[in-house]
């Protein structure tokens, strides 16, 4: 597998932990994001020694629901399931820890960046006693249920300020006016790229497609994340109703020959 093409564990959503194991090892699959939802559900230890058994490269740990950021009252009990995923992250080797923001509620964009840095500190304290990057994903608009950043822009200004990386989600920013302007100004920031197709038209989210079969242009926007330096992992993460259709394992292992070809195409 090429050495900076990863599988990320959404891109078959419906598996549990243990399907996901079963795939990769199969499939010959061996650079992976791993859902923190499934292994919360499979169990944190067995989960954990499954997947260090498993000899498995472990580009990322994604997601575990969102802080509600205008409700403080849940926070405590969100932070302790974080840093159980921090203890797995550390012990499975994990290059970096995905978070989304949550949503805002009835906040302000600014009161609900403020929320966000009172509600991450002690899990970001924890994370750098690691020595374990987080990256924050901004995300698509139509997802305000798990996030208020929705612009890679405001991604790499929240992260600057809260002193973390960036996880860029290419599906969600690809026609962003002054895109390859953002990227040289983040470089710094962006831990993990993650790599999905879109077709025009599509009203519904998400519903996304395998590198090649849609609209962005993918090796455009790959091209300019690698001129601008950037040394790490670009992670598949194909999720919707046409990526059911075709079937997770087909659809991955054609994603992955996809994404292997551009990056090749591009001196990667």
């Amino acid at each position: 597998m090429h050495p900076r093409v990863s599988l990320s564990a959404i891109s078959t959503f419906r598996y549990e932990l243990d399907q996901d194991l079963a795939f990769y090892a199969e499939a010959g699959i061996t650079n992976v994001g791993i859902s923190m939802a499934k292994l919360e559900r499979f169990g944190w230890d067995e989960g954990t020694r499954r997947i260090a058994d498993g000899g498995l490269r472990v580009t990322n740990l994604i997601g575990l629901g969102p802080f509600h950021l205008d409700d403080p009252s849940g926070w405590d009990a969100h932070r302790d399931r974080l840093f159980r995923a921090l203890e797995t992250a550390s012990a499975v080797g994990a290059e970096c820890v995905v978070l989304t923001t949550g949503p805002a509620g009835a906040l302000p964009w600014e009161e609900a960046a403020d929320a966000l840095e009172v509600a991450l500190t002690p899990v970001l304290d924890d994370a750098g006693t690691r020595r374990i990057p987080v990256a924050l994903e901004h995300t698509n608009s139509l997802r305000v249920d798990v996030g208020f950043v929705h612009t890679l822009g405001d991604a790499v200004d929240l992260a600057h300020r809260l002193d973390i990386g960036v996880c860029m989600e290419i599906n969600a920013c690809w026609a962003e006016r002054g895109l390859d302007r953002t990227i040289a100004k983040g470089i710094d920031r962006i831990r993990l790229v993650q790599v999905s197709d879109y077709a025009i038209g599509t009203l519904t989210t998400p519903d996304r497609l395998v590198p090649g079969d849609g609209d962005i242009p993918l090796e455009r926007i790959l091209g300019q994340v690698l001129s601008a330096g950037y040394p790490g992992c670009f992670d598949l993460e194909l999720i919707g109703p046409r990526i059911e259709t075709e079937g997770y394992e087909a659809a991955s292992q054609r994603a992955i020959l996809q994404l292997e070809a551009a990056l090749r195409s591009l001196g990667s």
